[in-house]
């Protein structure tokens, strides 16, 4: 179901929370639960892998992970600041030592000049330490946009481990 480079990239990553002691969670929205998928996939994930929130609509980002409704409506779903919302809210509600989120535009409609498709807003929040994020344009189609966020989130982990 998962790409074989996939699978390899998360359970290398698990190994490198495994011997660090770090469990994971994340908040996810237009990847659809695809990260956490990646990491279960894999024998033996659940002494690191904590939970999960697929927030996909934005009362699920406030209901569950706490985004401030009103940060939504000013910023929209698809910013810097919701996915740190989402990723601190989701180290909250977790047991976790890191979350990562992600928000963005897979495509292939509902982009705009300024939320093109591909736009991917990235959060990762680590206790002890500020909320942070970042935001990538990825090319291709949905099933490569969310492939690559998927990737890029295994990134963002790995730089922390």
């Amino acid at each position: 179901m998962l790409p074989e480079q996939t699978l390899r990239d998360a359970e290398t990553l698990l190994d490198a929370c495994r011997a660090k002691g770090i469990r994971l969670a994340t908040a996810e929205s237009c990847t659809g639960g695809l990260i956490a998928a990646a990491l279960t996939a894999v024998a033996g994930s659940s002494d690191v892998f904590d939970r999960s929130f697929v927030t996909y609509s934005n009362d699920a980002k406030h209901q569950m992970i706490g985004v401030p409704s009103g940060l939504i409506e000013t910023q929209g779903a698809v910013s810097e600041d919701v996915a740190r919302a989402m990723a601190s809210g989701a180290l909250e509600r977790s047991r976790a030592g890191i979350a990562v989120a992600v928000t963005g535009v897979a495509g292939p409609g509902g982009g705009t000049d300024a939320k093109p498709v591909g736009l991917v807003c990235f959060g990762i929040a680590e206790r002890g330490q500020p909320t942070v994020s970042e935001q990538r344009v990825f090319p291709g189609d949905r099933t490569s946009i969310r492939a690559a966020t998927v990737a890029h989130a295994f990134g963002l982990i790995r730089a922390r481990v």
